[in-house]
């Protein structure tokens, strides 16, 4: 299927460089009256030219399960550049920062190629002093919206080449669904009648855990919560102090949070993310509330059903859509390595339309930056529809309000997973948030 990315207008050049050699060998010439049975020559063989080395740049990211995927797209890169040879090595996600940060610290083992988060995560190892600034070395990204670099960009220094952004929506499993003669539901109320008729039939209803709370969070309160808090509006009062999580629309986010949770496995309090996903890919579960990152592994997992996705459903009728679109990964250079021609040669690549459709490619509901016609997943396609008539918003705490401690993401992980557990009642859920958050942004 092809799609038009159309929602930035964004024009990057990329450079490549051609090297030419020449040779030149030499031969002596002979006396014609030399007859050539007499003659005795002693060609001068060409000097043998010893090919370079490769220069191997290392390249990071908290994903452990894109392997493939990075290897196929950076194969592309390597075929064009045969001078240099990308390694993707991804750390563990639950110790990505810890042990980048310790590497950066000690100037040890430190890979050539940061994949970031946007805003607090990028932006702390940036203020460390660790990443080149690209204003300079990339002069074309001056010219992008600040929509799309603001999220690697301090004091006006970019940092990151914006490359990945995923949204967050409800996978289900379409044979599960047309055996109850379940539809697609567009309003919240239509949702919980689903999971009603689910439950009263037996089915595991929804596939989640609260072992994992950031998961409760970024793809829970921060997909279908949305809907109920008032997307970026409320975000962007809640940055300029005007609202608080305390406040009636947040409480109301929470209130559907935690109405889901009799839809929720046995033992949901000890199932983390990858058992969750399991869950829902052995078809043992009817429903999936995650990220579009999921598309590839769920596809890789060989499960026995058609997959489906809707957006998230909204309040009521006539309601617009309060959709997250989040700037998820930026492509940084480390300031200290040896190779900054060859990794800028790298950033480059990563801002290409022939990137975008490596990424679309390779790791389907991954969306760039570069307009254009596109091959692109049906599932994914589906979630970039979504865009068209929504209101878009990036995950509530992602800019400022986890840029100390203690961070709005940790203290909304927390609190999400003890309103599941039933610890916290939505509004002493909201409270948690709001009390850390006064101790140094509303402050």
């Amino acid at each position: 299927m092809k799609k038009s990315l159309l929602w930035l207008v964004v024009v990057l050049l990329s450079v490549s460089m051609i090297a030419t050699f020449s040779f030149a060998g030499c031969k002596k010439e002979e006396e014609a009256a030399v007859a050539p049975a007499e003659e005795e020559v002693a060609e001068e063989e060409a000097p043998a030219v010893e090919e370079e080395e490769p220069v191997t740049i290392i390249v990071t990211s908290w994903r452990t399960e894109d392997i493939d995927a990075m290897n196929a797209i950076d194969a592309i890169f390597m075929e064009e550049h045969p001078n240099i040879k990308v390694e993707f090595t991804p750390i563990k996600n639950t110790e990505y920062y810890a042990q980048l940060g310790t590497a950066l610290q000690t100037g040890t083992g430190v890979p050539d190629v940061l994949i970031i988060h946007s805003y607090g995560p990028g932006l702390n190892i940036y203020k460390g002093g660790y990443l080149a600034d690209l204003n300079d070395l990339m002069p074309e990204l001056s010219n992008l919206p600040p929509t799309v670099t603001g999220p690697w960009t301090k004091d006006g220094k970019i940092y990151g080449v914006p490359s990945r952004a995923v949204t967050h929506g409800i996978y289900y499993n379409k044979g599960i669904f047309d055996k109850y003669g379940l539809t697609e539901p567009k309003l919240w109320s239509d949702f919980i009648k689903i999971c009603d008729t689910l439950k009263e039939n037996g089915e595991t209803v929804i596939s989640q855990g609260s072992k994992d709370g950031w998961t409760l969070y970024v793809m829970g309160y921060s997909g279908y919560g949305d809907n109920f808090y008032g997307g970026e509006a409320s975000r962007q009062k809640v940055l300029a102090k005007e609202m608080k999580i305390t406040d009636e629309p947040f409480i109301k986010a929470f209130e559907a949070m935690d109405s889901l949770t009799k839809y929720y496995p046995d033992g949901f309090q000890a199932i983390d993310y990858v058992g969750s996903t399991q869950l829902f890919v052995t078809g043992q579960a009817a429903i999936y509330i995650g990220g579009s990152w999921e598309i590839q592994p769920f596809k890789n997992a060989g499960m026995d059903f058609e997959l489906g996705w809707f957006a998230p459903p909204v309040v009521n009728e006539g309601d617009k859509l309060q959709y997250t679109w989040n700037p998820d990964q930026g492509v940084a250079m480390y300031k200290d390595t040896p190779y900054q021609e060859e990794v800028l040669e790298y950033l480059k690549f990563c801002a290409t339309p022939e990137f975008v459709q490596a990424v679309l490619t390779y790791q389907p509901g991954f969306f760039g930056n570069i307009p254009g016609d596109y091959e692109i997943d049906p599932l994914a396609a589906k979630m970039l529809d979504a865009t068209k008539n929504a209101d878009l918003t990036v995950t509530l705490t992602d800019e400022k309000l986890s840029d100390q401690e203690p961070a709005g993401s940790v203290l909304f992980y927390e609190a999400c997973s003890k309103l599941a557990n039933g610890e916290f009642t939505p509004e002493q859920a909201a409270k948690h948030i709001q009390d850390g958050l006064d101790t140094w942004y509303f402050k």
